[in-house]
């Protein structure tokens, strides 16, 4: 039933945390010195769809209640606002920490983690399924093939592909760095290929 509403990812990592609650929850004119003008909040553009928090373990311990009270509440009020705002969002979250770890640690809020862990999806590691290397090193080539624009037939699929044996020696490298690291292997070959 979201399929047709907005998919707003927060990269979670990259805001500080002063612009953090302005960027999830909105302001309002005058909030603060910058404010010249009323905008929207990441969850408000996210109404009725999905917001997704990349490496959400990343959070400071202020947004994380702040956080909490909008998985709660389902309302939260804009910076210089006096009136709440009610939302119908699916929060996604990913992170490549183990939160349950920074819970222990004390560096993640309990409730904000046994709120958000409703359905929890854990991704091995590439190396633990292997079978997946063949279909995303292809997608990557094509992808890159075509960024680059090289290696394209007219129709933009790839004109090249890997041989066996290349494809052995992916198959066989332990990725340390996952699914990041075969993509830019894949992308330093396409770049480099003559």
């Amino acid at each position: 039933p979201r399929a047709d509403h907005p998919f707003v990812p927060v990269n979670s990592g990259s805001l500080p945390p002063e612009l953090l609650e302005s960027t999830l929850f909105g302001h309002v004119k005058g909030a603060f010195t910058s404010a010249i003008q009323t905008k929207k909040g990441y969850f408000e553009v996210a109404d009725h769809g999905t917001i997704f928090f990349d490496e959400i373990g990343t959070l400071g311990a202020e947004t994380q209640i702040k956080l909490l009270r909008v998985i709660q509440e389902k309302e939260f009020t804009p910076l210089g606002a006096t009136d709440p705002i009610r939302v119908d969002v699916r929060i996604l979250a990913a992170t490549n920490a183990d939160l349950y770890q920074l819970v222990k640690d004390g560096k993640f809020r309990e409730d904000l983690y046994y709120r958000l862990n409703v359905i929890n999806i854990a991704l091995p590691q590439l190396r633990e399924r292997k079978e997946d290397i063949p279909l995303l090193a292809e997608h990557f080539f094509t992808y890159y093939c075509r960024e680059n624009n090289k290696f394209l037939d007219s129709s933009g699929r790839s004109l090249l592909h890997f041989q066996p044996e290349a494809m052995q020696v992916l198959m066989e490298h332990a990725w340390p760095g996952n699914v990041r690291e075969l993509e830019n292997v894949v992308e330093r070959a396409v770049v480099l290929a003559t």
